[in-house]
């Protein structure tokens, strides 16, 4: 079983809780967790299917240990490789610049691989820009989608646990696993 390995930046510790909530899920000897401060490129060679977790900061910032780690991640060959992406922000406070950073994340990875799975849908939030929202083609009708999980711990932390589970369940089958998938109320 080739393992998931999970990066995440985190300066409050939202997108560490998260991190630890999804490998519950997913199954905690399935997934690796591993701090994008604590990390180099090579770490990124030992897995086939990544989560990249990161939050964006005030007015569409990259948190700080991924802003240190961006000149490494455009480095890296994301060629071969399933990646899904969770991103954390707040809707309300910044709601121009939701989720941004997971925007500027997946336009990094995507030039190499285009293997991204974990599309996630924008209903049921209420911001006004998004560097991380797509339009997807016919497959999806047209739908405007997140480029990955999307989370605000601030405004709406009652709904994480369920979208969790939903999107856990979601990427288990896209990742194609086949361990047990465990449902949370966290």
């Amino acid at each position: 079983m080739s393992k998931i390995g999970l990066f995440f930046g985190s300066d409050e510790g939202n997108t560490e809780s998260i991190a630890q909530r999804i490998a519950k899920r997913l199954g905690e000897d399935v997934v690796d967790i591993h701090d994008i401060g604590d990390v180099t490129q090579l770490e990124f060679l030992d897995y086939d299917k990544l989560i990249l977790g990161i939050p964006t900061w005030d007015f569409g910032q990259i948190q700080s240990d991924w802003e240190d780690f961006w000149d490494d991640v455009e480095a890296i060959n994301f060629a071969g490789k399933t990646v899904a992406f969770v991103g954390l922000g707040d809707q309300f406070g910044y709601g121009d610049f939701f989720l941004d950073a997971m925007g500027m994340l997946h336009d990094v990875v995507i030039k190499t691989t285009d293997n991204i799975i974990g599309y996630w849908p924008t209903e049921g939030y209420d911001y006004d820009a998004s560097k991380a929202e797509i339009t997807l083609g016919a497959e999806v009708a047209g739908k405007k989608l997140f480029m990955g999980l999307a989370l605000d711990e601030d405004q709406q932390p009652e709904l994480s646990s369920g979208r969790l589970n939903l999107w856990c369940a979601q990427i288990h089958a896209e990742f194609g696993l086949d361990t047990p998938l465990i449902e949370l109320d966290d």
